[in-house]
């Protein structure tokens, strides 16, 4: 099993004939991604990577039954975007683009907490759930089918992290990039509950980063979950106001270092992992 896409997934693109989302698009169909169409507006009528294009997210949902976007536009027209597929009733959206304002972001998780849908970016490598669906940018070749979900702030790390998990044999049911923006459409909280209501998710591998406050609220959850979570955080020895490279990524004075969230997470029942040979050990000793 997997979280939030699968092979069965009808998964529309919103900027399919730009030059990032046709590229994108041909990856992932040849990936095996269920890719359905596409959207943009004023081209409805043309074909995009074999695809079907369409004004509206609406007249793409009744002519092909999409229930997924991959958006791949600039920031300034993700807020309507966004707004629109909700509207439309999609369920699932993945926001690439990055430096989408705050203000906008803001209306786009209130909009989905009221439609129930769930959103993931702005700022992410996307999800894969492998050898089923690839949505976004991730580089496929990383990634084995397997037991251990991941959800991650960085691209990355995530590809680290699931290259260790294939090469020592454990694999992945699905792997989230969460986003790297300072507002993000969902929490690792929220992604944490996802992957304990899969079974076939045996632990999880949450990689976080200094900045923000997105780690410290998965303590909230981890200490009720059943499924261990190890985590790791990026930016251990980064200094007190050190810029990474996400807009996300600032320290403020002590809050939102490495150290202060490595130790917040294992006094709530997660187990840490300072380097990524540490994982599968880690792994090993909880009978994963």
């Amino acid at each position: 099993m997997s979280i939030l896409v699968d092979k069965n997934s009808r998964v529309l693109v919103q900027g399919i004939t730009g030059g990032a989302g046709l590229f994108h698009t041909e990856r992932m169909i040849a990936y095996g991604t269920n890719i359905v169409g596409g959207v943009t507006p004023g081209k409805g009528g043309q074909t995009a990577a074999g695809l079907p294009v369409f004004d509206t997210v609406a007249e793409c949902v009744a002519a092909t039954g999409a229930d997924t976007s991959v958006i791949f536009l600039p920031a300034q027209f993700v807020k309507e975007a966004a707004i629109e597929s909700i509207r439309a009733g999609l369920k699932f959206l993945v926001v690439i683009p990055e430096h989408i304002p705050i203000h906008d972001m803001l209306h786009v998780r209130r909009e989905a907490v009221a439609h129930g849908a769930t959103v993931i970016g702005g700022n992410t490598a996307g999800i894969i759930t492998p050898g089923q669906a690839n949505l976004g940018i991730m580089p496929d070749i990383a990634f084995t089918r397997g037991r251990v979900g991941t959800v991650s702030r960085s691209g990355s790390i995530t590809y680290y992290v699931a290259d260790t998990l294939s090469r020592t044999g454990y694999g992945e049911t699905t792997c989230v990039g969460l986003g790297g923006d300072p507002v993000l459409g969902s929490t690792f909280d929220e992604i944490l509950l996802k992957f304990e209501s899969d079974p076939a998710t045996k632990a999880v591998v949450m990689c976080g980063e200094i900045g923000g406050v997105y780690e410290e609220r998965a303590a909230r959850v981890i200490p009720d979950m059943r499924t261990p979570v190890l985590v790791m955080i990026g930016g251990v020895y980064a200094p007190p106001g050190k810029r990474m490279g996400h807009a996300g990524a600032i320290v403020e004075g002590t809050m939102g270092t490495a150290k202060e969230k490595l130790e917040l997470l294992a006094d709530h029942g997660a187990h840490p992992c300072r380097t990524f040979s540490e994982i599968p050990e880690t792994l090993k000793k909880l009978g994963v």
